[in-house]
């Protein structure tokens, strides 16, 4: 392979190495010292990078705690867009919850109880929570637009987006709940899975068949 070839794969695998690094030390400082009493200044010289590098990779502070934010904002959109043809957008959503929930996915709140915790103890990290889930919803709703040929975004969609992510909140919040409560993952998911699906059999009769993918 020509070094034209490989050079840009190169430059991502170290842009993502100092992206993870700075994350790490990031989360490590909040953890230890608290989100709000810590300074990118510190998070950068923790992470052997200048400050500009970690604003460069992470634009707002929060982002450096949350680093899987695009993904937390991309999940229940995504997961309507690739859903199965026959499949409506409310059993994709379960089928993803459901799976997420038994592999501890982090964009369902699964976290050591230190993340927990920093959360908890910052209002600002708790609000760019907030933030980031209502982005979810606004994403969800533009998928479920597109899966029924509705443009510009209409009412009904909103309210679907609105009632099939407060179940995904529901669900986050209870296990941030029981982990900061100090509960082993395996237990809140056990304990977690049923109440999933009970709040999603409530809509089935609403939404059961809205945005069924064509087969």
């Amino acid at each position: 392979m020509t070094e034209s070839g490989t050079t840009p794969n190169l430059r991502e695998l170290n842009k993502r190495r100092t992206r993870e690094a700075i994350s790490h030390a990031a989360t490590r400082l909040f953890v230890e010292r608290g989100f709000d009493r810590t300074t990118i200044a510190e998070v950068a010289a923790a992470a052997g990078v200048a400050k500009m590098t970690v604003t460069n990779h992470f634009p707002r502070k929060e982002d450096l705690f949350f680093d899987l934010h695009e993904e937390l904002v991309a999940r229940l959109a995504g997961t309507v867009a690739g859903r199965a043809p026959g499949e409506s957008a409310l059993a994709a959503l379960r089928r993803d919850c459901l799976a997420g929930l038994d592999r501890h996915d982090a964009r369902l709140g699964f976290s050591g109880p230190d993340f927990a915790r920093t959360v908890f103890d910052s209002p600002a990290l708790a609000a760019r929570l907030r933030e980031l889930h209502e982005q979810g919803e606004t994403a969800l709703a533009e998928a479920l637009a597109e899966a029924v040929h509705e443009r510009p975004v209409g009412f009904e969609c909103r309210v679907a987006a609105a009632l099939l992510a407060a179940v995904d909140r529901a669900v986050f919040a209870e296990v941030f709940r029981r982990t900061l409560a100090g509960e082993e993952q395996s237990a809140i998911a056990a304990a977690v899975h049923p109440s999933a699906v009970q709040a999603y059999d409530r809509l089935e009769g609403v939404l059961g068949t809205f945005a069924v993918r064509e087969a």
